[in-house]
């Protein structure tokens, strides 16, 4: 088998079983009649979580070594205020992304 067709079989077993694992949580979500309250709330904060760590490493090194002092920390800062403050995520990005192209005009940053 050629590279770029070993490739093509990877690339296909992986959406497989992408849906597989997905597909098998709707299945059997229909049969769950009751979550258990402290489960549901820890289900609730998935999506929270999987886009902190998405972000806060591009936030925190964003060369590969850890810089507090910088446009991007203040920035998420400012950014997760607003959204503390207003609940709105549109807002919050907008402000997150001016926030950074702001302080790249300023010198030392």
């Amino acid at each position: 088998m050629s590279a770029p067709s070993a490739a093509w079989v990877v690339i296909g077993a992986g959406a497989v079983l992408t849906y597989a694992i997905r597909a098998v949580f709707l299945v059997f979500a229909a049969r769950l009649t009751s979550v258990p309250p402290p489960v549901r709330e820890g289900l609730r904060m998935i999506p929270a979580a999987a886009l902190a760590a998405l972000i806060m490493p591009a936030v925190l090194r964003p060369q590969g070594e850890l810089d507090l002092v910088a446009a991007r920390p203040l920035a998420a800062i400012l950014a997760a205020f607003v959204a503390w403050r207003t609940g709105n995520v549109a807002l919050t990005i907008g402000v997150g992304m001016l926030a950074v192209v702001a302080l790249g005009y300023v010198p030392g940053w």
